[in-house]
């Protein structure tokens, strides 16, 4: 399986219980597909296959349990590693949706038309979505990826046209 073919879901957390529950930082829309292949990643090896049994919602958060995970150790070895799903086995998008994978390395775009660097990472400290923004001087802005500052994503020119909120801009490049 090609690692550019899989999304990125989410990202395990620590054990939850004792049975070999895993929270996990939740990064998609919908529900775990519990019918999909999945993968494991930690991004020094390739991803390994895994089987969910079951995932629910619990205060905010996905718990999922795993094929031959029983136990709180089994999950600890499992923390911080990406869950993956192949794109094949997730719905279609609608217009003017992507996903992040799409939009990675593309050039960001201020609404003056300036280029302000390249989108280079999505981190997501408690739930909420930063984009790492690569200038050309090599510097890093964080960008909130909030919708009412994404004001676009263009494919064909790989640029996603953004609007932050002001002042960000300046306290990083001044």
């Amino acid at each position: 399986m090609p690692y550019g073919a899989l999304i990125h879901l989410g990202t395990l957390l620590r054990p939850h219980g004792t049975k070999g529950e895993v929270r996990v930082d939740w990064h998609a829309d919908s529900l775990l597909p519990l019918d999909a292949p999945l993968w494991l990643a930690d991004g020094q090896t390739s991803p390994i296959p895994v089987k969910a049994l079951s995932s629910r919602n619990h205060q905010g958060c996905m718990l999922v349990y795993f094929e031959g995970i029983t136990d709180r150790s089994a999950v600890e070895v499992l923390r911080g590693r990406k869950l993956l799903v192949d794109r094949d086995c997730l719905p279609a998008l609608v217009e003017d949706e992507f996903y992040v994978r799409d939009m990675l390395g593309a050039d960001v775009i201020l609404p003056d038309g300036q280029r302000l660097g390249r989108f280079d990472h999505l981190e997501c400290p408690a739930g909420q979505d930063i984009w790492v923004i690569l200038t050309d001087a090599g510097e890093e802005v964080l960008f909130p990826a909030q919708p009412c500052f994404i004001l676009g994503f263009d494919a064909g020119r790989r640029a996603v046209h953004i609007d932050p909120p002001q002042g960000l801009v300046a306290v990083y490049l001044s």
